[in-house]
C-alpha cells in the first residue's frame, strides 16, 4: 500500500519530493554531487557532520538548504529567501575597485585574529554558520583592502567551510548525465550531455515511437529515451547473450508506473527469430534465466545508486518500493515489432564490435527509420560507415563529433570556463533503406 501511495504522490505533484524518491544533492555549488533516496532513516555526511535527510521530504525541487548546528546536532535548515545575497551583488560596483588591488597583500597567516578556539566557542554558544562567517570577515585585517571580487571569493570560501549549502535537484537525463560525467565518466562510457541529446535528436525519438536500444552505459540512454517518450511508445532494450545489461540508472529517474511498464527488454536472438518468422519458439530461454538476471540487477544496484556510496547507507532498503523497469517483452509486443519494425535504433555499446552488431540490428528497423551509434573512438564508426556504404544499407551517413564549451556568466566576469571537456566521443547516424542482403560485405 505504501508503494502505491508513493507513486500516486509522484504523479500528482512531480515537482515536490516524497518519501522514497531519488534526488540529486548538489553540495557547495557543484563541489560534490551525491545521489540519494529520501527516507526518514537516510543520512548525508558533509565533512565531519552527519545530517538526516528527513527535512528534505515534501520540499520542492530546487530548494536550498544550509547545514546548521542545533541542540541535537547538525541539521538541514531551508533557506527561503536570497535577498541578502542579491543585495550584495547589487552593491558590487567595479568603479570602487579602481583604487584597490591585491599587490600589497601577503599571505602570512597573520591577517586573521580569530582563532580556532574562538570559533569552537561560538559554536558551543549556538552561533550559526553565517554568524561565524561574518565574524571572520570582521576580524580580518585585509578584507577591506581587497577588491570586491576577492571579497566575494573570500566570503564564498568561508561559507563552504562553516555553512555548507545543499541544493535539492531533480534527477532527470541532463542532471544525471552531468553528475556521472563529472564524477564517474567510466560508468556511462564517457557519454557527455550534449552527445546524449544529439543521439536522441538524430534517432528522431518522438512520442509514440518504438525505439530499439542497446544500452551498455549503465541505463542513462534507456532512461533518456523513456523520459523523451513520456509514457507513449516503447523502449526495447536488447542484449546479446543470456544476461541483460545493467540499466540501474533508470531507477533514479522517478518514473511512474505508466512509463516504467513501457521499458521492456528482449534478447537479440528472440528478435532475430521473430524476424525470420519463428516467434512461437521464443520465451523458454528467457524464463530459464529470469532468476539469474534478477539477482544480477540487485547486486549491481549497490554500485550505481550513489556516486559516493558511503554517504547514504539506507538507500538500498527503500529501492524495493520503486516500480520495476526492464520487464521481459511479451509475445504480442515482439510480433508487433516484427510486423511494423522499430521506428528508431540507438546503440551505445563501446565494448561490442560496431559493425557486427549493426548487421544484427538494422534488419529489425523499419525502412526509412533513422539510427544513431555512439562510440568513444572514431575508427570503429569509420569502419562501420564504410561497410554500410558498400552494402548500400543506409543513406545520409555521417560521423559527428560533438563539441561543448561551458561559460562562466557573472557580472564583469563572463568568459569560458578555465577547464572544459575536450572530447565527447563520436556519433554515426543515417537512415535505413531497402536493399538486398546479398550485397552485404563479407566478414
Amino acid at each position: 500500500m505504501s508503494g502505491s501511495s508513493i507513486q500516486s504522490d509522484a504523479v500528482q505533484n512531480p515537482r515536490v519530493t516524497w518519501e522514497g524518491c531519488s534526488v540529486l544533492l548538489d553540495i557547495n555549488d557543484g563541489d560534490r554531487l551525491v545521489f540519494a533516496r529520501l527516507s526518514p532513516a537516510s543520512t548525508l555526511k558533509i565533512g565531519n557532520q552527519t545530517c538526516s535527510l528527513q527535512p528534505l521530504i515534501g520540499c520542492p525541487f530546487g530548494s536550498l538548504f544550509q547545514v546548521e548546528i542545533g541542540p541535537r546536532g547538525p541539521y538541514f535548515s531551508r533557506i527561503l529567501s536570497t535577498s541578502e545575497d542579491s543585495s550584495q551583488e547589487k552593491g558590487d560596483d567595479p568603479s570602487q575597485d579602481e583604487s584597490k588591488d591585491n599587490r600589497s597583500l601577503v599571505d602570512n597567516n597573520m591577517a586573521q585574529s580569530l582563532t580556532g578556539e574562538d570559533i569552537d566557542e561560538m559554536r558551543r554558544q549556538g552561533a550559526t554558520g553565517d554568524q561565524i562567517v561574518e565574524a571572520l570577515i570582521a576580524n580580518s585585517a585585509t578584507f577591506d583592502k581587497k577588491t570586491s571580487f576577492s571579497q566575494e571569493k573570500y566570503r564564498l570560501r568561508k561559507q563552504k567551510k562553516y555553512a555548507p549549502r545543499v541544493l535539492l535537484r531533480r534527477p532527470f537525463a541532463r542532471s544525471i548525465c552531468e553528475a556521472y560525467f563529472k564524477k564517474n565518466p567510466v560508468r556511462i562510457g564517457f557519454l557527455r550531455v550534449d552527445t546524449l541529446s544529439l543521439l536522441l535528436s538524430m534517432a528522431n525519438v518522438t512520442a509514440y515511437s518504438d525505439v530499439l536500444v542497446v544500452d551498455m552505459v549503465g541505463g542513462i540512454l534507456t532512461g533518456a529515451v523513456a523520459e523523451r517518450l513520456g509514457g507513449t511508445g516503447y523502449v526495447c532494450n536488447t542484449y546479446m547473450g543470456f544476461t541483460p545489461y545493467a540499466i540501474d540508472i533508470v531507477k533514479m529517474f522517478n518514473f511512474s508506473n505508466e512509463i516504467s511498464k513501457r521499458i521492456l527488454r528482449s534478447q537479440l536472438s528472440d528478435l532475430s527469430l521473430c524476424q525470420n518468422g519463428t516467434c512461437d519458439q521464443i520465451g523458454q530461454t528467457e524464463m530459464d534465466t529470469e532468476t539469474h538476471s534478477t539477482g544480477t540487477f540487485s547486486s549491481l544496484l549497490l554500485d550505481s545508486v550513489n556516486i559516493e556510496e558511503e554517504t547514504v547507507s539506507p538507500v538500498i532498503k527503500v529501492c524495493k518500493k520503486t516500480a520495476k523497469c526492464g520487464e521481459k517483452a511479451s509475445q504480442e509486443a515482439i510480433k508487433s515489432w516484427k510486423e511494423n519494425g522499430f521506428s528508431s535504433l540507438i546503440i551505445a555499446a563501446p565494448e561490442l564490435d560496431t559493425w557486427e552488431i549493426i548487421q544484427e540490428l538494422l534488419p529489425l528497423v523499419s525502412y526509412s527509420a533513422p539510427f544513431a551509434i555512439y562510440h568513444q573512438y572514431l575508427q570503429p564508426l569509420a569502419t562501420c560507415m564504410h561497410n554500410l556504404q558498400l552494402g548500400k544499407m543506409a543513406i545520409g551517413l555521417q560521423i559527428s563529433e560533438p563539441w561543448l564549451r561551458e561559460y562562466q556568466v557573472l557580472p564583469s566576469r563572463t568568459h569560458p570556463s578555465m577547464q572544459m571537456s575536450a572530447f565527447g566521443g563520436y556519433i554515426l547516424s543515417g537512415t535505413r533503406i531497402c536493399c538486398g542482403d546479398s550485397q552485404l560485405p563479407k566478414k
